[in-house]
């Protein structure tokens, strides 16, 4: 069995055991016994042909259409690998539950396991010890990404010089779920990364601060940044956020959550 990676977003997408989506693949076949899945081939161009030598070899194509822009801060690598878990899980008749594929999963990445399940869940530990919470209604968010990438491990490294340990818990925010309260949630809503994000771009804490003056109910930076995450009371305030601020960032869409994992869709 071959593994090939087609994408179209140029060096900015890791090849080999760099990209995730690759890692899982890898991981789901040595988990499930796929036999001689070694080969891996990284073509940038999608619609490439396979190689005549190994034409009676069969192949199988992972095709990246990169909707969440490269370090952006919104596990878009771990949701590829995510998506990949579960697309070859059926793919090559693994048989395999979601919960087998989320163990499979911590050990490609830490965000990896929750986007296989998808969901409301609390993270512990380095992030793949995961309890699925309660969360009533829908809550409707401004996803404001910025003009430049900002590098997970440039912004943990910042951390040490300029973040604290804190004792915040996230009880506040599980009642607020609980509850169906986003005023509460708003006002909850808390990363530590913020400081060492902050201090590489300040920029970040007048757009922050730009989404609650436009009127959202809180804002909170979106993993290790540099997208920020503006809390809306209603669909209609979203998009009235949105509009307000659009002409700070690179792009500005509307979401909601919670949303589920990877879904299968027909060809």
């Amino acid at each position: 069995m071959r593994l090939r990676l087609w994408h179209d977003g140029g060096k900015a997408i890791p090849a080999g055991q760099g990209n995730l989506a690759v890692r899982a693949a890898r991981a789901l076949a040595a988990a499930a016994g796929v036999i001689d899945l070694a080969l891996v081939d990284e073509r940038a161009a999608r619609f490439a042909t396979p190689d005549s030598d190994h034409a009676e070899t069969p192949c199988t194509v992972l095709d990246l259409r990169k909707g969440i822009p490269v370090a952006g801060g919104m596990a878009g690598g771990s949701a590829d690998a995510a998506a990949a878990l579960v697309a070859l899980n059926e793919l090559w008749g693994c048989g395999l539950s979601r919960e087998t594929l989320r163990d499979i999963a911590a050990n490609v990445g830490s965000d990896v396991p929750f986007c296989v399940v998808g969901g409301t869940a609390l993270a512990t530990g380095r992030g793949t010890a995961l309890a699925q919470v309660l969360c009533r209604g829908t809550f409707w968010w401004v996803v404001a990404t910025a003009t430049q990438p900002l590098s997970t491990r440039d912004v943990y490294a910042a951390w040490d010089r300029h973040g604290e340990v804190n004792e915040v818990q996230p009880d506040a925010v599980l009642q607020a779920l609980r509850m169906r309260d986003a005023e509460a949630l708003g006002g909850a809503l808390h990363n530590d990364l913020e400081a060492a994000a902050f201090a590489l771009r300040p920029e970040l804490a007048e757009h922050k601060r730009a989404l609650v003056d436009a009127g959202a109910l809180g804002a909170v930076l979106s993993g290790s940044g540099p997208t920020l995450l503006g809390l809306a009371d209603s669909a209609e305030a979203a998009a009235s956020i949105a509009d307000r601020v659009g002409g700070r960032f690179a792009a500005v869409s509307v979401a909601t959550s919670p949303a589920g994992g990877p879904e299968l869709r027909p060809c």
